[in-house]
């Protein structure tokens, strides 16, 4: 543990955030169940000249403050958000799940005023700011994995700790074909959706923001999307999940949204905002050693042979003029074990059954 933690580290400090002498790097974590791995983070960045600053969250703390939230306090929180990164050149911030229904009470209200009171901020952090997000194995993430906890935590750090450098090197021919591709069409159970990428370039995550990580993303032209997707992962948003999502599309926006829970509450949601009911994002998942999902979309967006399509927010490095509170990343596996699926790139077969088909490409199967 301790040395897969090194290296962790390590790697998030001299290639995810890429920490210069004098750069301020502020890291956040959610419980000193991770004090280890935060000490070993303050050692890499110092050795590299970065100066480290920490902030605990406690997640039961946290929820509490959102409950009693006034206009006021949204207001101090605000200003608070502009003085971090305005003064900070990197972000670490290290997750700690203990419970996924700890915000289920926060007034949706205050949610809504939460969200467009530090939409700028947001903006600037994951725009302008070098910044690495990851989650620190819980009991609870164990659980959700089904699997004893010490078996989770090795699982956790082994795919935390792929070669990421490498990752980058193979990712290039999928990248320069996304690059090109106009129309896309997805199809699988209950999914037959088309849409074009003309014009959007394509970003790959190797290691360099979310860990773990591999995947790489584009966004829909933004009125371009027709047809229905329907997600066959859990998908957690504001203290609820919900499972069996199905969106249905016309000329790019969501026009009809069922799960097999609450439909009026999962609504709410794609009713924040005007952009809550357009694609900000669009991409395809493969961490060789991520197969099922877990209910974290940390892990679970990242699964090989899998793709998210994401209502709300685009990110401003392939911005298709989408705007929103929310960026609600939601899977669906195209494996045989999950159903099968096809995707074309302008007609063009490129991966089948969650299995790249092109020669090029067929290395990020990692059959090998």
């Amino acid at each position: 543990m301790d040395d897969k933690l090194r290296e962790l580290a390590r790697t998030i400090a001299s290639y995810s955030i890429d920490v210069k002498k004098g750069e301020k790097v502020l890291i956040t974590t959610q419980s000193l169940e991770t004090r280890d791995f935060v000490i070993y983070l303050i050692d890499e960045i110092t050795k590299l000249g970065g100066i480290p600053f920490v902030n605990v969250v406690d997640q039961r703390i946290n929820s509490k403050l959102l409950e009693v939230t006034t206009d006021n306090r949204i207001d101090l929180v605000k200003k608070y958000s502009e003085f971090e990164v305005d003064t900070f050149d990197s972000f670490i911030h290290i997750k700690y799940r203990v419970n996924d229904y700890e915000n289920k009470n926060i007034s949706k209200e205050i949610t809504k005023k939460m969200g467009r009171a530090l939409m700028k901020t947001q903006d600037v952090r994951v725009n302008k700011r070098k910044w690495v997000l990851l989650n620190y194995p819980s009991e609870l993430d164990s659980y959700k994995a089904k699997m004893p906890i010490d078996d989770f935590k090795k699982y956790a750090l082994d795919v935390m700790t792929v070669d990421y450098r490498k990752l980058s090197n193979m990712i290039k021919p999928l990248k320069e074909l996304m690059d090109k591709t106009d129309k896309v069409r997805i199809v699988s159970p209950g999914t037959d959706i088309t849409f074009s990428i003309k014009g959007m370039k394509s970003v790959p995550c190797c290691g360099d923001k979310n860990i773990p990580d591999g995947e790489l993303y584009s966004a829909p032209v933004k009125t371009s999307v027709n047809g229905k997707i329907t997600y066959n992962t859990p998908s957690p948003y504001q203290g609820e999940i919900y499972t069996g999502v199905c969106l249905e599309f016309k000329d790019g926006k969501i026009i009809k949204a069922t799960c097999n829970e609450d439909n009026e509450k999962l609504n709410e949601i794609f009713n924040s905002d005007e952009g809550a009911r357009y694609i900000g994002e669009f991409s395809l998942g493969f961490n060789p050693k991520i197969l099922y999902p877990m209910g974290d979309i940390l892990y679970d967006e990242k699964i090989l042979g899998s793709l998210h399509f994401t209502p709300g927010r685009a990110y401003k490095d392939c911005y298709n003029g989408n705007d929103s509170m929310i960026h609600w990343d939601m899977v669906l596996i195209q494996r045989s074990d999950y159903g099968g699926g096809e995707i074309y790139f302008d007609d063009i077969l490129i991966r089948k059954d969650g299995k790249f088909v092109l020669e090029e490409l067929k290395p990020l199967n990692f059959e090998n």
